[in-house]
């Protein structure tokens, strides 16, 4: 048998030394203050930056013992804020007093970095609470994911592009997982999506009813993509959840409302058709009159509770 020298027996202690400590701290046990279990941390980075889209709360129910399922929220901001993570706790709050940990997360902004970026950060997120998990009371048996209008759109594409890597459509390849945060061992998988009225088809949101143009240069769509919508299709497919929707897919419920005049209900509809088709369990609720979010969105939160809770429930027992 061959033997090497060591050249540098210090330097391997040192690495030795960083390697232990990353792995401690990555699997380190629940946190406690003064012997208590702190039921909410703030401002916690997810990617080993200094940028503010890479920040997340989580909060735990009151009562209880941890670890908890859990919900990942994600606040509508038409792709252009970069700190939403109070209106994304809003959505969320209710889950909590039905035993879910919320964790409210925020992506880059399009001003920023263009998709898929915006994909790339929350893949990010869901990787960091597995990798986590037991400094933060979190149970990953269950981590599900909710967000309204491009919150929306950026939870059903957690829920559909699980396992890709690389996508092309066209002549444009690009990477749906990213490497934000690290974790690379870890999966973004998610076990269900809530989509409140998320956009899903940009290049058709203007002929199907949309009182905004979404064709414009300045849209939230076109600048999201990097482009024109119109004349960036390749980019729209690669946007959209339709294109990786297929029978391994968590099951989804969407809601929106039929007068939405920002992000028209065709776009909820054809997801819905697509889920489907591919035999994904999908439910769709169309509220009559609903416009884009608004009070009619407070009577449907317990719809969102009683899906999370019946799909955590479904899970346990396969």
């Amino acid at each position: 048998m061959k033997s090497f020298p060591i050249q540098n027996p210090a330097r391997i202690v040192i690495l030795l030394g960083i390697l232990t400590s990353q792995l401690l701290s990555a699997r380190q046990p629940l946190e406690t203050r003064g012997g208590k279990v702190p039921r909410q941390w703030l401002n916690v980075n997810y990617a080993g930056d200094e940028m503010t889209g890479h920040l997340l709360d989580i909060h735990l129910p009151e009562e209880g013992d941890p670890p908890f399922p859990v919900v990942i929220t994600v606040a509508g901001s038409a792709f252009f804020s970069n700190n939403s993570k109070e209106s994304a706790f809003e959505l969320g709050k209710p889950l909590l007093k039905h035993g879910f940990a919320v964790v409210a997360a925020n992506h880059r902004s399009s001003r920023e970095a263009i998709f898929p970026a915006h994909v790339n950060d929350i893949k990010g997120v869901v990787r960091f609470l597995r990798a986590h998990a037991s400094r933060y009371g979190l149970d990953t048996a269950f981590i599900c994911i909710t967000g309204n209008s491009s919150g929306g759109n950026l939870s059903a594409m957690i829920g559909t592009s699980h396992g890709v890597q690389n996508q092309t459509a066209g002549q444009t390849t690009v990477s749906i997982e990213g490497d934000v945060g690290g974790n690379a061992g870890e999966s973004s998988r998610v076990d269900a999506v809530m989509d409140w009225y998320g956009p899903t088809a940009f290049e058709k949101m203007d002929s199907c009813g949309s009182q905004m143009v979404h064709d414009a240069p300045d849209s939230p769509e076109s600048v999201y993509i990097g482009g024109l919508v119109q004349e960036n299709l390749d980019r729209c497919t690669l946007a959209n959840p339709i294109t990786y929707a297929d029978s391994t897919d968590p099951p989804f419920l969407i809601i929106h409302g039929d007068a939405d005049p920002l992000v028209p209900c065709c776009q909820s509809a054809m997801l819905h058709q697509a889920l489907q088709e591919k035999g994904v369990p999908c439910e769709l609720i169309i509220v009559p009159g609903g416009g884009h979010g608004g009070p009619w969105e407070e009577k449907h939160k317990e719809k969102m509770a009683s899906f999370f809770t019946e799909a955590k429930a479904k899970k346990k027992g396969e």
